[in-house]
């Protein structure tokens, strides 16, 4: 006699609901060994490497555990929305997702909340008067989603523009940290990100030290704030020692 499907459905949801509840007394606890054997305060190895896309201007991949984005620059080009003269230049944002980057297929889509903040967070540091009256586009394509998306997008899309020759001030560079209880741990996965009381993100350019986007949610005291942006400035300084070493192996590879 067949099953029916709805059923087993429903049982499969309140087994994930079950899980999820057991991980987050696990998290609360004063000590637990993360699944991919880390530290609290340690990063997932980086990879990066430019040159990702042959058709766009620059372009950039990066692959942080799980978290596989590659970002591909346009430009700088001529605006196409009819705009008055001005003496500094536009930038473009757009985050998309793939149909399989999750684990739910069929999700990918645009992300109009992270095309928002990757525009935030890079605008402070492009010097835009280098392209007046023209455009940059950044596209940033999130392959596999595996946790701490929109920092791993940041600093990819940096890397990009990098290597598009658009000038900014200095790298941006970003790094996430979740809350559980009386932990702070860095650079969250996706099952981390499930159970987390609160996040803080925090993108900068390291050689400035300089921050040019901030978001925190959840319940936090301030001492606990304090520590968390120690946390992500200690990492953004070391993440872009890596993105600097990646421009200067792409530029000798090429001489």
């Amino acid at each position: 006699m067949a099953t029916n499907p709805s059923t087993y459905a429903l049982s499969q949801s309140s087994d994930s609901k079950q899980r999820l509840q057991q991980r987050r007394r696990l998290f609360q606890e004063t000590e637990w060994t993360r699944s991919d054997g880390r530290s609290f305060h340690q990063c997932r190895p980086a990879f990066l490497r430019t040159g990702a896309a042959n058709a766009a201007s620059g372009s950039a991949y990066a692959e942080f555990g799980a978290t596989k984005v590659i970002v591909s620059v346009f430009g700088p080009r001529e605006s196409k929305k009819a705009m008055m003269y001005s003496g500094t230049g536009r930038l473009n944002c757009n985050v998309s997702y793939t149909t399989f980057s999750t684990p739910v297929r069929g999700q990918g889509s645009d992300h109009k909340e992270y095309s928002s903040m990757l525009h935030k967070a890079l605008e402070g540091a492009i010097i835009l008067e280098t392209f007046p009256k023209t455009t940059v586009d950044v596209f940033a394509l999130v392959l596999e989603s595996g946790g701490g998306d929109l920092p791993v997008i940041v600093t990819c899309a940096s890397l990009a523009l990098a290597d598009a020759g658009i000038m900014m001030y200095d790298l941006v560079a970003s790094v996430s940290v979740s809350c559980f209880g009386r932990n702070l741990v860095i650079d969250p996965t996706s099952e981390e990100e499930a159970c987390q009381d609160g996040t803080l993100m925090i993108t900068c350019m390291p050689a400035r030290n300089e921050v040019t986007q901030l978001m925190l949610t959840g319940e936090w005291t301030t001492a606990k704030i304090n520590e968390a942006m120690e946390l992500c400035l200690d990492a953004c300084s070391k993440l872009a020692e890596i993105m600097r070493s990646c421009l200067k192996e792409a530029a000798s590879g090429s001489s």
